[in-house]
């Protein structure tokens, strides 16, 4: 039974989502502040999921999400803001939110939003291959590690997922297209956007210059390619 952590201060809103979750066979935890999620985190707490609220009492759900990823956490991030503002979704994927759900968003819409995330884990973990290597970097299916000339690099569950996908496909051309059905889902409901952030945020992590990316290469109009030469 996958665990959910629920960030949110509207007490009606956990209510609502505990009594969802559990209904799709969840095991869901509340903390109201984010402050208060921060600290059942470093107490040792771990969770497959974490649903955050934008907006909450305390410290907001951005400050949450970078200091959730400066702890390593590699539990996936579902941002639930009702801002629908493109810069606010910008900015939770660049801090490392694996995805966001716009308020009111009905029972259905985030189930199929955490389904979506727990298979593309899920799918990472079992792969049959279970070491991935090109230009220096390693990426072991099993343990969840990626290395880069044997030095750790941390991954959120979307970045581990795009990584993947650039190995199994070594010079290969990807759209942005395919980047987003095979990552987020045919089902997702974002765009092109989703794609170039993250790839942005992944440059930073890998690259030596990422204002001159050696390999994740872009290709005008198209997509994406991996690989050195």
């Amino acid at each position: 039974m996958a665990k959910v952590l629920i960030v949110e201060d509207e007490a009606d809103i956990r209510e609502f989502l505990v009594i969802n979750l559990k209904r799709a066979g969840f095991d869901s935890t509340e903390a109201g502040k984010g402050m208060e999620s921060i600290e059942m985190i470093q107490s040792g707490l771990s969770y497959d999921i974490i649903l955050l609220d934008v907006m909450l009492p305390d410290i907001n759900g951005f400050t949450v999400l970078k200091r959730m990823r400066e702890l390593e956490v590699s539990a996936g991030i579902i941002m639930l803001t009702a801002r629908s503002q493109e810069i606010d979704k910008v900015h939770g994927l660049t801090l490392g939110a694996d995805d966001y759900v716009v308020k009111p968003f009905s029972p259905s819409e985030l189930i199929a939003r955490i389904d979506a995330l727990l298979r593309r884990i899920n799918n990472n973990i079992h792969s049959p291959q279970k070491i991935l290597s090109s230009d220096g970097f390693k990426l072991d299916l099993e343990t969840r590690r990626f290395y880069k000339k044997d030095i750790e690099i941390e991954l959120t569950q979307v970045e581990f997922s795009i990584i993947k996908l650039f190995l199994e496909n070594h010079h290969k051309a990807l759209g942005r297209d395919e980047i987003l059905n095979k990552v987020w889902g045919k089902n997702f409901f974002g765009d092109w956007k989703t794609v170039d952030v993250n790839i942005s945020r992944l440059r930073k992590k890998v690259e030596n210059n990422p204002s001159n990316p050696e390999f994740i290469n872009t290709i005008h109009g198209f997509g994406y390619r991996w690989g050195k030469g």
